[in-house]
């Protein structure tokens, strides 16, 4: 799964190859297919996996916690896995630019019900003040695209601010909580 997930994130779904995929991992053809029938399935299988990793963050978002520190936690949980695991978010962005043609029953059934329960317990916080009136739904899509940037465009990100990884986090964490903290704090 290493070496579909360096192959599939550096030349997407249409580029790449069963091929390259056994040279990556250095296993043969028949050693692959005896788990999988197809590069589909090797690239489903390894977006889904992608999926319910990148979705644990979210599913940690405690309605019994403290608003703004959930919500904190939960930017610096995406912060770091885009630090840790580029590769995995350009997969998936990579399929959402597609049009998501191999995990849309993924994302119109438990990303949506996730999604929405949570959105309810942001709704939930902003009715009860303790937090600023905002969309939910745009505060989440907003967490995704200030976090998984350092992933999706890694090479844009390195070229204007230089290829520190630490430093580079660093200053995006206390940017993005400066941002995200000050601007969801009740009116």
């Amino acid at each position: 799964m290493d070496a579909a997930l360096e192959v599939f994130s550096t030349y997407g779904y249409r580029g790449s190859t069963i091929d390259q995929i056994v040279q990556a991992a250095d296993m043969s053809k028949s050693s692959l297919f005896y788990y999988f029938n197809s590069k589909t399935e090797v690239y489903v299988a390894l977006l889904s996996e992608t999926l319910e990793e990148w979705l644990k963050p979210l599913t940690q978002l405690d309605p019994a916690g403290d608003p703004l520190q959930e919500i904190w936690s939960y930017i610096e949980r995406k912060l770091d896995m885009s630090r840790t695991n580029p590769k995995a978010s350009r997969l998936f962005a990579n399929e959402i630019l597609h049009g998501a043609p191999n995990i849309m029953s993924i994302l119109t059934g438990e990303l949506k019900a996730l999604v929405d329960e949570k959105c309810q317990t942001i709704q939930l916080w902003i009715d009860q003040g303790k937090l600023a009136q905002v969309s939910p739904y745009h505060l989440i899509f907003m967490i995704w695209a200030t976090t998984q940037h350092y992933a999706d465009y890694e090479v844009q990100v390195d070229t204007l601010i230089g290829d520190d990884c630490d430093k580079r986090f660093a200053d995006a964490n206390q940017t993005l909580k400066t941002i995200f903290l000050n601007g969801l704090l009740p009116r």
